[in-house]
């Protein structure tokens, strides 16, 4: 019998696993095949597309569950506006990283050689 419950536990333990699995690449095809994995035009789309079919859905369910949700508020945000801009600021300060050492550097002896006068 102490065999038999090692077993269950193990298999308990593997079908958890493939369950979260199935639903992590179920999310990752949802996302690819929705264009949000896309550049920025795609995911702008797709982010009009979730906008239109949300307050529908929404709706739906508040009239099914009979409660009340407040009002949305407005977010005027656009992704292709946004889009990579952590990237393009990383590479801006890489770019100018020389300069910039360089400069600080001649800033540090600036200073140590008016501290040694």
């Amino acid at each position: 019998m102490h065999l038999s419950v090692k077993f269950a536990v193990k298999i308990k333990q593997h079908i958890l696993f493939a369950t979260k699995l199935t639903l992590a690449g179920g999310a990752l095809y949802v996302a690819y095949d929705s264009g949000l994995l896309g550049n920025g035009k795609e995911g702008s789309v797709a982010l009009g597309r979730a906008k239109d079919a949300f307050p529908p859905a929404v709706e739906e369910w508040m009239k099914y569950f009979g409660f009340q949700l407040p009002a949305t508020p407005k977010i005027e945000f656009s992704p292709l506006d946004a889009w990579n801009s952590g990237v393009q600021k990383s590479f801006h300060a890489l770019s100018v990283a020389p300069s910039t050492a360089s400069d600080y550097t001649k800033q540090g002896l600036q200073y140590v050689k008016d501290l040694t006068k």
